[in-house]
C-alpha cells in the first residue's frame, strides 16, 4: 500500500486545518490517478475525484485502518468510474487466455537476437508515461483494474480481492495475464508505431489471431511462463523457485523474456501522471473547508449526547 494513504489517515486525526488540507490533497491525488488509469478520460477522472471526495468527507474521520480506507476508497472510486459518461474500452466480459499471451519459439529467438534496447527500455528513454498509459487502457477492464490496483497503486492481493469482491486466487490469475498482455502491447507500440498506428481499443488488435494461438513451444518453457508472476512476486515455494532459476540459466530466450516482463512491471510501479498535481489543487481548499465543517458538526453532536 502506498505510504500516502497511511500518511493521510494519520493527518486526518489532527484538528489543524493545514494538516487536514494535506491529508485531503493526498487522497485527491489517489482518487484522480486511479480514475485516470481506469477510465482513461481526463474529464471523467476529474468528475470522479470531485464526487468521491465530497461524498467521502463525512466518513473519513471514522476510518482509522489504512487497509479499510484503501478498500473503501478504491471501491467507491471504481464504482463511480463504471458510471462515467464514457465507459472504459472493451467489454468487461473479454477474457484473455494464457495460451495466446505466451510467446512462441520464434518470438523468443527474435528477442534473444535483438541486441537493441528492449521495448520497455525504449519506452523508458522516450515518452514512457504516455505510452504506458495508452498500453494500460488497451487491457480489458477486468484485467486492467487488477493490474492498476496491484502494480500501480501498490495494493497487496488481499486488499485488491476485497475491493473487487474476488477470491485472491482469481486476482493472481488475472494479474498474471494482465502483465503478459501489457508487455505485448508495449512491445507492439515501440516496434511498429508508425506502420500500425494506435492500437484499436475495441478490437484488441495486439491479440493473436486464431492461427497464431497454437505455435510450437517447448513444454518446459510453457510451464515456466505459467508461473512467472508468482515467481517475480516471491510467492512460490523454494523448490519451485530453484527450478525456475535453473531453467532460466539454461534458456537464454526465457531469461530475456523474463527481464522484459520485469521491466514492464517496474514501469507500472513508478508511473506518475504529470497532470495529477495541477488538477488536485483545484478542489483542495473546498474539500478542506467542507471537512472542517463536517468535523465540527460531528463534535457538536458528540457533546450534545
Amino acid at each position: 500500500m502506498r505510504a500516502r494513504l497511511q500518511e493521510a489517515i494519520a493527518l486526518l486525526r489532527n484538528d489543524d486545518p493545514e494538516q487536514i488540507g494535506r491529508a485531503l490533497a493526498l487522497l485527491q491525488g489517489t482518487v484522480f490517478a486511479f480514475s485516470m488509469k481506469v477510465c482513461g478520460h481526463h474529464e471523467d477522472a476529474e468528475d470522479t475525484m470531485q464526487e468521491v471526495l465530497l461524498r467521502s468527507v463525512p466518513h473519513l474521520r471514522k476510518i482509522t485502518d489504512p487497509r479499510a480506507m484503501a478498500v473503501w476508497l478504491y471501491k467507491v472510486t471504481r464504482n463511480r468510474c463504471w458510471r462515467s459518461r464514457r465507459k472504459p474500452s472493451l467489454s468487461p466480459s473479454v477474457t484473455l487466455s494464457l495460451d495466446e499471451l505466451m510467446p512462441d519459439h520464434e518470438e523468443l529467438q527474435q528477442l534473444l537476437q535483438d541486441r537493441a534496447p528492449s521495448p520497455e527500455q525504449q519506452v523508458a528513454d522516450g515518452q514512457q508515461a504516455r505510452l504506458l498509459h495508452e498500453a494500460v487502457l488497451q487491457l480489458p477492464p477486468m484485467y486492467r483494474i487488477v493490474l492498476v490496483l496491484h502494480d500501480m497503486e501498490e495494493l497487496d492481493t488481499d486488499v485488491v480481492a476485497g475491493i473487487l469482491d474476488l477470491q485472491p486466487g482469481t486476482v493472481r490469475v488475472r494479474l498474471h495475464r494482465a502483465r503478459l498482455a501489457l508487455r505485448r502491447i508495449m512491445a507492439q507500440q515501440v516496434s511498429a508505431p508508425a506502420a500500425s498506428g494506435p492500437t484499436d481499443h475495441k478490437t484488441g488488435s495486439w491479440r493473436k489471431t486464431e492461427a497464431e494461438k497454437k505455435p510450437k513451444r517447448d513444454p518446459k518453457c510453457c510451464a515456466i511462463f505459467a508461473n512467472l508472476t508468482e515467481y517475480l512476486d516471491g510467492r512460490l515455494p523454494a523448490p519451485a523457485c530453484e527450478e525456475i532459476k535453473a531453467h532460466m540459466e539454461a534458456c537464454p530466450p526465457c531469461m530475456a523474456f523474463l527481464n522484459d516482463l520485469s521491466a514492464a512491471i517496474d514501469r507500472c510501479r513508478v508511473f506518475q501522471d504529470p497532470e495529477q498535481q495541477q488538477v488536485q489543487m483545484r478542489l483542495g481548499s473546498l474539500l478542506a473547508a467542507e471537512y472542517t465543517r463536517m468535523a465540527g458538526q460531528s463534535a457538536a453532536i458528540d457533546r450534545a449526547n
